[in-house]
């Protein structure tokens, strides 16, 4: 019986191959719940990017003119080659503003490479083409367009006339063919840096200056700084000072354009910005209107997002006052030309 009783009970024999197949339930366990996350990621990711096609969609249809019956020759699409087009911001605040383009850019794009040439013109600067009266560079849109009324075209039909005649404007002044041109008004600008949960930039003089007739109320101290909205348009839009100590000048203003532009590309880029990109779209479908059909307008959405301000060559026309013009560099001007020609090289 001692020998007996010394034997393993046959129970006990049979618990050994069971506490040997616990280990692989939980690699299976480890396994399956891996599995379920990663296809949670994915259904999540999938929700986010659904999400995004529409405010894009939605983004387009508010943006682009309705002229998809134009057909894009093959390899001439934004996607295929260079594309130039002109920028206009409105002062369109509910207290005042018109048609007149205090922000006049005209900006390269070359596909390839994922880069861009950006030109800022001041808005006082006396432009002279051929084939049109010689004027400030901000009063051609609003020109343009009283012209349009006043030879019988409807509204819509007389702002695309507006943007036609501008890009002619600025491709005889460069030198290119700008073939698109864009409005944005200054809401859409402070739109875009509250979507993004506002910008960081160093504010370089103290900047005070209010005006009652259209509800101006700049207000910024100097330093480096984080600003919402309002106050990012504050910082692009300053020139002069009630006391008329700090004054600034439109080749400040197209500097400080160019140092938003750069922050707010940055942040687009980074991976904080992500879950923004929505309201960000949405923003800018609410402000800008382009004469580019909506086909294109996404291709450029998808080729170009994700630029950084590295890939973006900022050149700021300079010139000298002499009233009520700015006299613009020539070599200034013939660099900004060639700069614009060699982006839009193929």
């Amino acid at each position: 019986m001692s020998q007996g009783s010394a034997l393993p009970p046959r129970s006990g024999g049979r618990q050994t191959p069971k506490q040997k197949k616990q280990k692989p339930r939980k690699k299976r366990s480890f396994l399956k719940m891996f599995f379920f996350t990663i296809f949670g990621l994915l259904l999540i990711t999938a929700g986010i990017l659904a999400y995004l096609v529409l405010k894009i969609d939605d983004a387009v249809e508010t943006i682009g003119v309705d002229n998809d019956t134009v057909v894009i020759p093959a390899g001439e699409s934004v996607k295929d080659k260079p594309v130039a087009l002109v920028l206009m911001g409105l002062d369109s605040r509910s207290h005042g503003g018109g048609l007149n383009t205090d922000v006049i850019m005209v900006a390269a794009f070359k596909p390839n490479t994922k880069t861009a040439t950006v030109v800022s013109i001041p808005r006082d600067s006396k432009i002279d083409v051929e084939g049109y009266r010689e004027r400030k560079a901000n009063s051609f849109y609003a020109d343009f367009y009283s012209m349009a009324l006043k030879n019988g075209l409807e509204k819509e039909a007389a702002y695309a006339d507006a943007k036609q005649e501008v890009r002619t404007v600025m491709s005889k002044l460069f030198g290119i063919e700008v073939k698109y041109a864009a409005v944005i008004n200054f809401q859409g600008f402070a739109d875009v840096v509250d979507a993004l949960g506002g910008v960081e930039v160093d504010v370089d003089m103290r900047m005070k200056y209010t005006d009652s007739q259209d509800g101006t109320n700049i207000d910024l101290q100097k330093g480096f700084q984080k600003l919402n909205g309002d106050q990012a348009l504050d910082f692009v839009r300053y020139r002069k000072s009630n006391d008329g100590k700090n004054m600034s000048s439109d080749f400040d203003r197209n500097r400080r354009q160019s140092e938003v532009i750069g922050a707010l590309t940055d942040k687009m880029k980074s991976l904080g910005a992500a879950p923004k990109i929505g309201n960000v779209i949405e923003a800018v479908g609410n402000n800008l209107t382009m004469d580019m059909p909506k086909g294109e307008i996404t291709s450029m959405m998808k080729i170009y997002f994700g630029m950084s301000r590295s890939d973006i060559t900022f050149i700021p026309l300079e010139g000298s006052w002499r009233s009520p013009y700015v006299y613009l560099d020539e070599t200034k001007l013939d660099e900004a030309r060639a700069a614009l020609q060699a982006n839009m090289a193929e």
